[in-house]
């Protein structure tokens, strides 16, 4: 690389670092209302009066809907003080249904606490814009609606209402059952049946079940994580927080996109889902949707956030068959509401494993870890099984993965401490040949074929075992397992491990440790390069990795420190091994651009 080059690279890094820092912000929504609860805690929200005046229990009129958003943000709903409830629970869940939408109003992990260190269960949509598989748009039939609670026993909730007379809706409920096809602790089977109670054909509109809503998970939470997930049983999309909220790089300059209340997205939908770090809810239906709709909802902050706690609520869509007189129609399927853990969703038969983030990004995709990275959480696993200790796990998967790439990274720092060794030449020839490019690359590639060295020697080895870090680290990003998981002076391995704020700058132990292993292993690595610009650059590095890695989880900075210790002592050791390459005579630049060897004829005796 020349200067000129490096001196552009140079600039266009920092205006980037620039663009990051003067891009104008979108507006914080306002605070919100001060009785909405903490998302966190284990009571469900507060009621308050109905937002409309629902009908006899048991009956419902299409007139009952609520009024449409004028917003660009959706609203908490708040329930009736004298709501019915009933629930289903086992070991690992409880789901907790209401009368009103005939659905499921929040469902309490068992296993995994809200708080460290504090009882109380982890609440999926305790503060949420619909009940979970209320049907969000069908006049008459939605969150407003009172439906009669039918049947309440230890292993099934049936809810029915009656619209307008004609058409009769039971919506059933029940937990799976072990051997069940498909079933899992964390799966609901749902089914709504709709009988036309008229003498006539029944002309049903689409309908579109809630899948619930999702927030940050902490006031360190920044939201990229927080997607709406669909998958037309082949292909997976993410429709990201991002994509609602406006702005864009165009937004520099007062050209970006306005941002939008709610985005619906036409497709076939084998099942869909809303996530946030580590939890999700999956609804796979037994007939495709059409569609998957998501939209963004203001939620209650968190105590000492510097950002609103904006998250997702998202729906999808179906067609429903027009009814015969006295005929039946089903929208049924299984929901799967629980922690994002591979081995679980891998198991349930219609690759919901992938709305975990491991194919969602182009890099993602072509380092193949879609493949590397299950199998990691699986090796991750079984370690952790052995250890006992997640922490001991993710250290000893580190030192696995750079055993097994070791031969690899051999090669490369070889050749990289082979080009070193002739900069002296390689420059040498720059200076003969500046004004001959043609023979600048023919004197260059003869003395690569004199020391056999091949110049791509130092990139293909790194490039062969780029699918194992890469799959390591998206498989790292957000594994309910290492929620809450304490090691060293960390409290949690999924969070940062800041020990203290000075200024109120967090001060994170682990992302240091990082930097400062990346500076000593730059420091002892021989650089294929003779320009003090490139050299200066490459110098500050460290700190620009330690800068995009500052916030990353403990795990993956772990995992960073611990790779970048390894390759100090491996550095160490190649340092000073030689061979035949190293002892050779330096070459002599000859006519026609050829490299002639220096040969010294032996002394006499």
């Amino acid at each position: 690389m020349d200067k000129k080059n490096t001196t552009i690279g140079v600039v266009l890094l920092l205006a980037a670092f620039a663009l990051m820092y003067l891009a104008p912000k979108p507006p914080a929504p306002p605070a919100p209302p001060p009785a909405a609860p903490a998302p966190t805690a284990d009571s469900a929200a507060p009621a308050s009066a109905p937002a409309a005046a629902p009908g006899a229990a048991g009956t419902a009129s299409s007139a009952n809907t609520p009024a449409a958003a004028t917003t660009l943000l959706a609203t908490v709903h708040r329930e009736a003080a004298d709501a019915r409830s009933a629930s289903l629970e086992n070991e690992f869940i409880k789901a907790t249904f209401t009368e009103f939408g005939g659905a499921i109003r929040h469902v309490a992990f068992k296993k995994y606490p809200a708080v460290q260190g504090k009882e109380g269960d982890y609440i999926f949509n305790q503060v949420h814009e619909d009940p979970i598989l209320a049907l969000t748009d069908y006049p008459g039939l939605g969150r407003a609606t009172r439906y009669e609670l039918a049947t309440a026993t230890a292993t099934e909730v049936v809810f029915k209402v009656v619209l307008d007379g004609n058409l009769e809706v039971s919506r059933r409920y029940r937990l799976m059952a072990e051997g069940e096809k498909g079933a899992d602790p964390y799966r609901i089977r749902h089914e709504t049946t709709l009988r036309n109670l008229s003498a006539g054909t029944l002309t049903l509109p689409r309908a579109a079940l809630s899948l619930g809503t999702v927030g940050l998970v902490d006031s360190a939470d920044v939201g990229q994580f927080l997607n709406v997930a669909s998958s037309d049983g082949k292909d997976t999309t993410f429709i990201e927080r991002s994509e609602l909220e406006g702005g864009g790089f165009a937004s520099l300059w007062g050209a970006g996109k306005p941002p939008v209340p709610v985005l619906e997205r036409p497709a076939t939908v084998q099942w869909a889902a809303t996530k946030n770090q580590f939890f999700t809810s999956i609804y796979t239906a037994d007939k495709p949707g059409i569609a998957v709709i998501a939209r963004r909802i203001e939620l209650p902050g968190f105590p000492g956030a510097s950002h609103a706690n904006i998250g997702f609520t998202g729906a999808v869509r179906f067609d429903l068959a027009a009814l015969p007189a006295g005929g039946t129609g089903l929208l049924a399927g299984n929901l799967y509401v629980g922690p994002q853990e591979y081995r679980r969703l891998a198991k349930l038969g219609q690759n919901e494993d992938r709305v975990l983030p491991y194919t969602q990004y182009f890099f993602n995709t072509i380092f193949l870890s879609g493949y590397v990275a299950p199998l990691l959480n699986i090796l991750l696993n079984m370690t952790h099984g052995w250890f006992g200790n997640w922490g001991v796990a993710v250290i000893v998967m580190t030192l696995i993965l750079k055993i097994v790439s070791l031969p690899f990274t051999i090669a490369a720092s070889k050749s990289a401490k082979r080009m070193s060794k002739i900069q002296p030449e390689l420059q040498a020839i720059r200076e003969k040949y500046k004004d001959n490019p043609q023979k600048q690359q023919q004197a260059t590639m003869e003395l690569f074929k004199t020391r056999k060295i091949n110049p791509l020697g130092g990139c293909i080895p790194i490039l062969i075992t780029m699918p194992l870090f890469i799959g390591f680290f998206a498989m790292l990003q957000c594994p309910a397992e290492l929620r809450f998981q304490s090691f060293l002076w960390a409290h949690d391995l999924a969070a940062s491990d800041t020990v203290a704020r000075v200024f109120g700058i967090p001060i994170n132990i682990m992302p240091l440790l990082m930097g400062a292993t990346m500076f000593i292993q730059m420091q002892l690595t021989p650089t294929p390069s003779v320009d003090n610009m490139q050299m200066k650059m490459m110098k500050f590095m460290p700190i620009i990795f330690t800068f995009f890695c500052y916030g990353f989880s403990c795990a993956l900075s772990l995992y960073s420190t611990v790779n970048g210790l390894f390759s100090i002592g491996q550095q160490l050791v190649i340092n000073r091994m030689k061979d035949a390459e190293e002892t050779a005579a330096p070459v002599t630049i000859g006519p026609g651009g050829k490299p002639v060897k220096n040969v010294t004829p032996p002394k006499k005796k």
